[in-house]
């Protein structure tokens, strides 16, 4: 049984944006069909996007999820009239159906969850090294190199490089670094992760301070930077 987000504006929620999605035993959370679902977006086997309607906005949200490290394939749900309108620069792992029935929603799920572990096992996980462009993090010997140099951050600074460079492009709020940074029983305000933010920025130095991003109203990201240009990443506003 896998764990599914359901993304829609739909006031009939699965039951009218995928009916057989009901008939299944998956659990299924519906969320608004927005931008804001990527603050505190919960942990998800599969996420279902509605795009039978409003396709703008779904292909932005798309877009945005695939770029943001959702952590979970991405399944667009439209009209058999809409079909025309996908390409890859949607950024989805596929596309169902409204009228799909119980059998090939359950199969899509399957394929979609399945593709998604392996892709994960494929990923060496004896290596202790992060890369992102330029960025070489060390997990074993505590060390950051841009291009080979290396950078004079303290633990914190470290782990906060650290973590934001594991999760490149999703966007995470001042609470939640505080949360998985300086941890549960710490009682410094918000205000600490934007002093470290600052101070690891400078250390990163003119070229390279960008790779931690400002989300205007939200918090900060990781950038991958490739031959000295940031990935474009859409804005959240």
């Amino acid at each position: 049984m896998a764990k599914v987000l359901l993304l829609t504006n739909s006031q009939g929620a699965s039951a009218e944006v995928l009916p057989a999605l009901a008939l299944l035993q998956h659990t299924c959370k519906v969320m608004p069909l927005e931008a804001s679902v990527l603050v505190d977006t919960p942990l998800m086997d599969v996420v279902f996007v509605d795009a039978r309607r409003d396709f703008p906005t779904a292909k932005s949200l798309t877009r945005l999820l695939s770029t943001t490290g959702v952590g979970a394939p991405i399944i667009a749900i439209t009209t058999e009239g809409g079909l025309s309108a996908f390409t890859a620069d949607w950024g989805v792992n596929d596309v169902i159906l409204d009228t799909a029935g119980p059998a090939e929603v359950d199969a899509r799920i399957r394929i979609a969850v399945g593709a998604h572990a392996a892709q994960l096992e494929s990923l060496d996980p004896t290596s202790s090294e992060i890369r992102q462009g330029d960025v070489v993090i060390d997990e074993n010997t505590y060390t950051a190199k841009i291009k080979g140099t290396s950078l004079d951050l303290t633990f914190k600074e470290f782990e906060l490089l650290k973590y934001l460079a594991q999760h490149p492009g999703r966007v995470f709020t001042r609470a939640q670094l505080l949360q998985e940074i300086w941890g549960y029983d710490y009682f410094g305000g918000t205000r600490t992760v934007d002093v470290h933010i600052r101070r690891l920025r400078s250390k990163l130095g003119p070229e390279f301070e960008s790779i931690i991003g400002t989300v205007r109203n939200v918090g900060y990201r990781f950038t991958v930077q490739n031959g000295g240009k940031e990935t474009s990443i859409p804005e959240l506003v």
